[in-house]
Order: C-alpha cells, then structure tokens, then sequence
C-alpha cells in the first residue's frame, strides 16, 4: 500500500468510494433513510475538490486502486477518513490517519465520528467530548465530538 497526496484527478473516486463505504460499513449502525441522508451519492465534485485542495488530504492506494482516503484542515479538524470494504481491517484508516495528525502543527485533533467509527478513534486515543445528533435533510444521524492530544 502506498499513501500519496491529493490530486483533482481523484476527485470522484472518492466521492465513489464515500457513498460505498457508507452504505456498506456503516449499515450496521445506521437505517437505510440515515445511510441515504448521509451519502445520498450526489455530491458536490468541485466543492469537495475546493476542500480536499484546502486541507491535507491523503489517498491509499493498493494495487492501483484507491483503498481508501481521509483529509484535515490546518485547525486540526479530522473531517473525513474513508476506507473502502474490501480494504477493511487491513492497517489503512490506522495509515492515513497517521499521517493525517501529523501533518498538523497543533496538539489538539478533533473529528466528528460515527457510531461505525467511534472504536478506532478510541483505540487511537480519541475521547468523546460528547454525543451529537445531527440532522441531514430531515434524518437524524448520531455521532461522537471526540478529541486527542497529540504527543509533543
């Protein structure tokens, strides 16, 4: 596996792989109508590239596929680290995710995680600052504020 930055060409692979992640991992934590509200498989490509751009973003690649990706902006906000099922269990959220808290120059790394997400963010050191519902076109979707301080 080879983790590499961000490149525009990568733009809807990962708005792919986002919606299949999302339907197929987190469908054991999540209704259909939630998983719908949360990737409903439209997403905006040149906004997510303006954020991708924007942040440190970091794509895995195996066997010249993309496995997975996760991307943080300069506050240290973790937004978003996806790998896709058939890559699951395998060390590459742990990979990109590295990367990702270290490309940071501050201490404090924050992430809103789903209930699918909560375990490994707590096997990294993440605590739940609290549990949120959050409301995606009128679906109600629970997830953990969590936060980690970075070894100095």
């Amino acid at each position: 596996m080879k983790i590499r930055e961000y490149r525009a060409s990568d733009c809807r692979s990962l708005a792919e792989l986002f919606y299949k992640t999302v339907h197929t991992v987190n469908a054991k934590d999540y209704t259909e109508a939630q998983l719908d509200a949360w990737a409903g498989g439209m997403v905006d490509l040149e906004q997510w590239d303006r954020s991708f751009s924007e942040h440190y973003t970091y794509v895995a690649v195996e066997n010249e596929s993309i496995a997975g990706f996760g991307d943080i902006d300069g506050s240290g906000y973790l937004d978003r680290l996806y790998v896709h099922h058939k890559y699951q269990r395998q060390g590459i959220a742990a990979a990109i995710c590295d990367k990702l808290e270290q490309a940071v120059p501050g201490a404090r790394i924050t992430t809103c995680a789903s209930i699918t997400a909560r375990p490994f963010f707590e096997k990294r050191g993440y605590r739940v600052i609290k549990e949120q519902q959050v409301e995606r076109d009128g679906t109600f979707l629970t997830n953990y504020l969590m936060e980690k301080y970075k070894s100095q």
